[in-house]
């Protein structure tokens, strides 16, 4: 027996598409204000709520629909450089991104005519999570923009990130469906909850004094340069260089962007390097054959050699973007082990997390995103940088062509940053390694909850066969 039959819960078609707006305009201005006005990011909050009430429906296809719905309307605005780049294709992938949503919308609905509400409300950050870490991280189209978290202020929320973004959407969902009302214990639960964040909250906040104390008493300080351009002619590098060394002339690591070199590290940067024995981490091709590269930073130490190099892990689908890495190691610098991954790379925890595993305690990110895309795009783009170093404790220094380039603290706290489209312009910090970077816990929490989900699924699936 359909344990919802003859419920009032169900909302009417009119409500339906209220709650269907109010959820992508809480989405749109969460993810178009937050830039601008950081607290804005926190109505995504009011997303998550929205899509738990349009999965209250007489029938799983009609929540499927409306999740579908609101994916498209919330994807579309925010992804319009998808257009720019594939035409008409953007469509589909706008459609891929909210297939994800009308899924969740669909086995929530699922869930509440199997085993009814106060059962079902369990399910719902389980779900979410599950669904939202397989796109992001485990399939073949695997896209990790517009997630949850990225949404929300990576500062002052910075303690939150030790939850790792895959545990604060967990949290978030696990929250709204309390307020649902799918639950008679809601109080107490709410209670729990907040008890815990606190817990959670002080612990970080702990975690991270302690690793500025160790900074403070035992590491030097780490100075780095970035000059910001896009496809610049090998020429001019070394006078773009020179103009960061004289305005900062301590400056021990130079970083130029992803793809700065169609090719392996020309002799003039060796000699540059050379002479002014500074170290430099430049984007190039590793040539294998004269068609199939590896999408490279290459390192070139203070004695004009080649000392280090990282290829891209995950190529951009779609693009001529070399092969994948064939491996992950990080760079033993004199300041501390740095771990370098590329453009879309840090997008990735699976990525990242693996340099972190391997002891680092930086991250420098050399990154492509070309001017023509848009600002919006770099606005996006640049939501990533302060919730990784906040989910890790490590600083990452992410240095695009044409903006936006970033140095983040540990603590998710942008230290300086360029403006967009801004050829020419540096990017120059002092950093303090920390002893090391932790995982959050999110990392076993998300594939156990996606494995969860699957299982979930499967139970829905078979059970409506047999009815």
């Amino acid at each position: 027996m359909d344990p919802l039959k003859n419920s009032k819960v169900h909302p009417g078609r009119a409500k339906s598409i209220l709650w269907l707006l109010l959820t992508v305009a809480c989405f749109q201005v969460a993810y178009g204000a937050s830039s601008q006005y950081p607290a804005a990011g926190y109505l995504i909050a009011g997303y998550a709520f929205g899509l738990i009430k349009l999965a209250e429906q007489p029938s799983v296809r009609r929540a499927f629909y409306l999740g579908l719905a609101a994916g498209v309307l919330c994807a579309a605005p925010q992804l319009t450089f998808l257009w720019s780049i594939f035409s008409f294709a953007a469509i589909v992938l706008w459609i891929v991104f909210a297939f994800w949503i009308g899924l969740f919308t669909a086995i929530i609905c699922g869930c509440v005519r199997r085993w009814a509400q106060p059962r079902a409300m369990w399910c719902i950050p389980i779900v979410w999570t599950g669904l939202e870490y397989f796109r992001s991280e485990l399939y073949y189209l695997k896209f990790s923009w517009l997630n949850l978290g990225y949404a929300l202020p990576s500062y002052p929320l910075a303690p939150m990130w030790c939850l790792g973004m895959y545990g604060i959407g967990f949290l978030i969902f696990a929250f709204c469906a309390l307020l649902s009302g799918m639950t008679p214990l809601k109080r107490s639960a709410i209670g729990c909850l907040v008890g815990g964040l606190i817990v959670v909250t002080l612990t970080a906040i702990l975690r991270d004094y302690l690793a500025a104390a160790k900074c403070e008493s035992s590491k030097p300080k780490i100075s780095i340069v970035g000059v910001q351009m896009e496809f610049p002619p090998a020429g001019i590098l070394p006078a773009a260089l020179d103009r960061g060394l004289k305005k900062n002339p301590d400056a021990q690591i130079f970083v130029l962007s992803e793809y700065t070199l169609d090719g392996a590290i020309p002799d003039s940067l060796k000699q540059w390097c050379r002479v002014h024995s500074r170290f430099l981490v430049v984007g190039g091709k590793d040539f294998v054959t004269n068609d199939i590269y590896y999408n490279t930073a290459f390192v070139v130490g203070t004695n004009g050699e080649a000392i280090f190099q990282q290829a891209k892990s995950v190529p951009i689908q779609f693009f001529h973007d070399g092969q994948p890495a064939p491996r992950q190691s990080v760079w033993n610098s004199p300041w501390g082990k740095i771990g370098i991954c590329i453009c879309y790379d840090l997008s990735y925890t699976r990525v990242t997390d693996e340099l972190i595993r391997q002891g680092a305690q930086m991250l420098i990110v050399p990154t492509m995103d070309v001017e023509e895309w848009g600002k919006h795009e770099h606005f996006l783009h640049a939501r990533v940088a302060p919730v990784r170093a906040a989910e890790y404790g490590v600083p990452v220094f992410r240095l695009a062509s044409s903006g936006i380039s970033q140095a983040v603290s540990g603590q998710g706290i942008i230290c300086a940053q360029t403006r967009f489209g801004g050829n020419g312009d540096l990017l120059a910090v002092e950093f303090r390694l920390p002893y090391a970077g932790s995982l959050p816990p999110d990392r076993w929490l998300a594939p156990l909850c996606t494995a969860l989900t699957g299982i979930i699924t499967a139970t829905l699936l078979l059970a409506s066969r047999g009815s």
